[in-house]
């Protein structure tokens, strides 16, 4: 297959955005394969800023930075991500290239426990105060559970409503699959 999958796709847009030495945001910790990606990217002199609720999801991340000898460039914290504003030092606001959110739940983890509209829609809009002119917010949507669905909706209708001077606005999907697959919305700030 030539065209991308959506978590390549992804990755993709987060490497154009992201250089070494850059600020970056995590959103969602899971099992830690993006945070371990995104410090990569950042390198030795850049920083990873990691949210999670669950210190199931904060544990992998940790173990998995530790395989990797990347702990050092990455801070976690056992908070939502609708916290970014007050978590991230003040001196990094204007600074923050990329983020990346993998809505749903912890694979592997407590299904009951999903991430929610109303904290990513603050979250969203935190991050777009606080980037860097054409930093990339990644958001890949997982909706083929009953909450997920309500998020994917919810996401869709507020993006739709930001503002094509503030950011702009991309949804890549495959529509001819079965299940209901995952699909992104990436924001870029204006």
């Amino acid at each position: 297959m030539k065209m991308d999958r959506i978590l390549p796709f992804a990755k993709t847009l987060l490497t154009k955005a992201i250089k070494p030495g850059e600020i970056v945001v995590d959103a969602t910790l899971g099992n830690g394969h993006d945070t371990v990606f995104l410090a990569k990217l950042v390198g030795e002199h850049g920083r990873v800023y990691g949210f999670d609720v669950q210190q199931e999801a904060i544990n992998a991340t940790q173990k998995r930075l530790t395989d990797h000898h990347l702990t050092d460039r990455v801070t976690i914290f056992h908070a939502g991500h609708e916290q970014v504003s007050v978590k991230i030092p003040i001196e990094e606001h204007g600074k923050i290239t990329g983020a990346i959110f993998n809505l749903g739940y912890l694979p592997g983890g407590d299904k009951n426990i999903v991430t929610h509209s109303e904290t990513t829609i603050v979250a969203i809009e935190q991050l777009l105060e606080i980037m860097s002119p054409e930093g990339i917010i990644v958001l890949v949507i997982y909706h083929g559970h009953e909450q997920g669905a309500v998020e994917r909706d919810d996401l869709i209708q507020y993006c739709q409503k930001l503002d094509q001077k503030t950011a702009h606005v991309l949804q890549y999907q495959f529509i001819n699959q079965q299940n209901k697959p995952p699909f992104i919305i990436a924001i870029e700030k204006r």
